[in-house]
Formats: C-alpha cells, sequence, structure tokens
C-alpha cells in the first residue's frame, strides 16, 4: 500500500476517489476503464496536501524562489512603545498615608 501523503490518484470531475496507487503503471487499466462512462477522468499526484499534474511539478514549485524575508534588527519590534500591556488593567494603588480610623474610639 502506498503512502497516504503521496501517490498518483484518479480524479472524476475534478473529485478525488479511491484509486489511488504510488506507482502510475497501476492506475492506467483503471483510468482507460473510467474513460469509457466518464468525460471528465484525469490522473494527477497528490503530496503535501495538493493535486499536482505530476511528482516533477511538485518539486519544481518546492525548489521555486520564495520572496526574500525582510531582515530586521534587534531594535525591531512591533507597536512601537514597549509598555506591558496588562498594565492599564492593574488597579491603582491609593496614596499611603495615616490609615483610616473605625468610628469606634
Amino acid at each position: 500500500m502506498p503512502p497516504r501523503y503521496a501517490y498518483w490518484t484518479i480524479l472524476i470531475d475534478q473529485k478525488p476517489t479511491a484509486f489511488r496507487a504510488r506507482e502510475r503503471e497501476e492506475l492506467l487499466p483503471t483510468l482507460n476503464q473510467l474513460r469509457r462512462t466518464s468525460s471528465d477522468v484525469v490522473m494527477k499526484w497528490f503530496a503535501r496536501g495538493r493535486v499536482w499534474e505530476s511528482p516533477e511539478a511538485e518539486r519544481e514549485a518546492q525548489r521555486a524562489a520564495r520572496p526574500p524575508q525582510e531582515r530586521r534588527g534587534r531594535e525591531w519590534r512591533p507597536g512601537g512603545l514597549h509598555r506591558d500591556p496588562r498594565e492599564r488593567f492593574r488597579k491603582k494603588g491609593k496614596p499611603r498615608g495615616k490609615p483610616k480610623r473605625s468610628g469606634r474610639e
């Protein structure tokens, strides 16, 4: 049984089927039989969660140049000010002075 994450599969009307195999030649007889009854039958490669035309197309996409990532220095931080965002929810302490007396003295 082929690995579940990389295999050839047959699509009928752009929808996946249970027909899958690691080698393309294993599915050719099934593909030919399905083409007799349905007009939109294709075989594609499934890998990395996507459907590809072939394993080579998948490899080419993996090798494709990714856009350069932005270089940031140590001083860069999002948001500008570096205050604790929880500070505004903390209760403000009352100024400490003489303690209040109870009315029974």
